[in-house]
């Protein structure tokens, strides 16, 4: 019985990592003396053996095509014994031990369209969720808003001249399942009109129960209007998650000239130098203006640009501006400070301190 067990194939639980690594990492795993970034987009890890991998960053879309992958396969096959990986920032990385092929991994992938870059003081892909190719609560787009704006920050990609490295994230509404929280540059789509009831067709396409319950904030409540069961709105509680419209189509969230894009910096996830930090508020509202969003390109860049050309070497964003104050920061900038920047939120004092490093006073 033991021995069935032990040969048993399962998809259960997930599987060895090991099995996937490539032959270089396997035989110095754990054994890596060194790495360094030998220029943009490439890197050498140096083993205690003395063997070199090679690592060549591409940049790539979130969301790609059969036809990409098939030839990203295809360079894994010719230079890299078939191996490669995609980062958390929708890179595509190619792993090999023979020098010579950094540059024709280079070379073929920069032809197909796919620049190398990324890497070190830089701002690499921009890690982002849905927008309007598939997600039902997004107040702006995801991919042509990160289109935008790379497009636009293009040379900060394939070259490294920043102070630090730079990272941007989108998420496409407040849900925030881009993990904007802790970016260097963070874009998050809002909504500010309230959900549309349909009070004629809601109790025809929906339960009433559902919908009340979907509620975070107990906005939503059971009402009949017009002789009809329907639910009524108490608006001042909304705070527009669309999770009503989730299990009911006649509770439409999105609107054309309410939805928009909010712009927050000065997060981070690192704890070198100082602690992880939140993103904040830098410009509240955006109209969506695709399919370039150059207000918000626009912003970002004076953002990046300001910041490079007043920040010390090795200062992420949050740190330059924690140095030389808030009101610094929106006088260089010339963005407008409102009260929408005031955080008035009755739980505000438990959020204004949030770190991963235990402090003794």
């Amino acid at each position: 019985m033991l021995d069935v067990m032990k040969d048993r194939i399962t998809d259960i639980g997930p599987p060895d990592f090991k099995e996937y690594l490539p032959p270089a990492v396997k035989k110095n795993y754990g054994q890596w003396k060194y790495h360094e970034i030998l220029e943009a987009g490439v890197l050498v890890h140096v083993a205690e053996s003395g063997d070199k991998l090679y690592t060549v960053r591409c940049g790539s879309p979130r969301l790609v095509s059969t036809t990409s992958i098939l030839f990203y396969t295809e360079i894994a096959d010719k230079y890299c014994d078939g191996f490669l990986r995609f980062t958390s920032r929708h890179n595509v990385e190619f792993l090999t031990t023979e020098f010579d092929n950094v540059a024709k991994i280079k070379a073929e992938m920069t032809e197909y369209g796919n620049p190398v870059g990324g890497t070190g003081p830089s701002i690499t892909s921009i890690v982002h969720t849905q927008g309007w190719v598939h997600c039902h609560s997004a107040a702006t787009d995801a991919s042509g808003v990160v289109k935008a704006v790379m497009d636009d920050l293009f040379e900060y990609f394939n070259e490294m001249k920043l102070p630090a490295k730079c990272r941007i994230a989108l998420a496409c509404c407040l849900n925030m399942c881009g993990a904007v929280h802790c970016s260097d540059i963070a874009i998050l789509g809002i909504h500010t009109a309230y959900p549309r009831i349909d009070h004629e067709n809601l109790n025809k396409l929906c339960e009433i129960p559902n919908i009340s319950a979907s509620c975070p904030t107990a906005a939503i409540r059971p009402a009949t209007v017009d002789g009809k069961p329907s639910v009524e709105l108490i608006e001042e509680q909304c705070m527009y998650c669309a999770n009503c419209f989730t299990v009911c189509p006649a509770m439409p969230l999105a609107d054309p000239v309410a939805d928009g894009i909010s712009l927050w910096v000065g997060g981070k996830v690192s704890n070198a130098r100082s602690e992880p930090k939140f993103s904040k508020l830098a410009v509240p509202f955006i109209p969506n203006n695709p399919p370039r969003w150059p207000e918000v390109t626009s912003a970002i860049r004076k953002m990046v640009e300001v910041w490079a050309e007043n920040a010390r070497p090795y200062e992420r964003m949050g740190e330059w501006i924690d140095r030389v104050g808030w009101p610094r920061f929106f006088k260089l900038t010339g963005f407008e400070f409102s009260k929408m920047h005031i955080d008035d939120f009755k739980y505000a004092g438990l959020s204004f301190k949030r770190s991963a490093q235990i402090t003794h006073e």
